[in-house]
């Protein structure tokens, strides 16, 4: 019997946005990057004013939330240092879109896997306010064993400012005082691959 995911990633884009959304509305969608499609850059899809074209954003959209989900659920089944590439994936899907910067904490176990992923602090298109006591508080109330750090970067641009530097060492210290590990800080922005603090040597 023929792997039905198998001739699934045989059909061109057109045909596979025809299954979610119906050929007629697919036609020109696939005239455009999927990243916009999928909203992974902080610059919203902008669609004429139409019930169909509502409905495509709706249906993209949920598409989109689902594979989120699935890797949510993957990350939380598994070793977060064994599968580095879905830790990354989960963070872009859930962050590259946003316009201003948030702040958020993977909260993890003592075995590594994902306990929950906290949007903690938001700010704006440029900067956003971290106070550490309030991650600490977060990690001693979920009996986090570890954490990964993340934050987008609306504009782009994935270099860690001094700032961001200054930010991680100040949690890992304060972090350490309740045996809670920063096993990464990533940034996120764009469709590019998450910078990690840790492969740069800065953690």
């Amino acid at each position: 019997m023929t792997d039905p995911s198998m001739s699934i990633r045989s059909l061109p884009t057109s045909t596979l946005l025809g299954l979610l959304v119906g050929d007629t509305a697919a036609e020109p969608l696939s005239r455009r990057p999927l990243a916009d499609l999928f909203q992974l850059h902080a610059h919203p899809l902008r669609v004429h004013e139409t019930p169909a074209d509502y409905r495509c954003v709706r249906i993209l959209g949920a598409a989109k939330e689902l594979l989120t989900r699935a890797l949510t659920e993957s990350v939380q089944l598994g070793d977060c240092l064994d599968s580095p590439q879905k830790v990354r994936d989960l963070l872009r899907l859930r962050f590259a879109d946003r316009p201003h910067e948030v702040f958020s904490v993977v909260l993890l176990d003592s075995q590594h896997h994902a306990l929950d992923v906290i949007e903690l602090f938001r700010g704006t298109l440029s900067q956003t306010s971290v106070y550490p006591r309030e991650v600490v508080k977060l990690c001693l109330a979920a009996n986090a064993a570890a954490v990964i750090l993340v934050h987008n970067h609306p504009s782009g641009s994935l270099e860690p400012s001094q700032a961001d530097i200054a930010l991680t060492d100040a949690l890992k210290k304060a972090l350490a005082l309740v045996d809670v590990r920063v096993l990464d800080h990533f940034i996120v922005a764009g469709t590019a691959s998450p910078l990690s603090f840790s492969e740069r040597g800065l953690l």
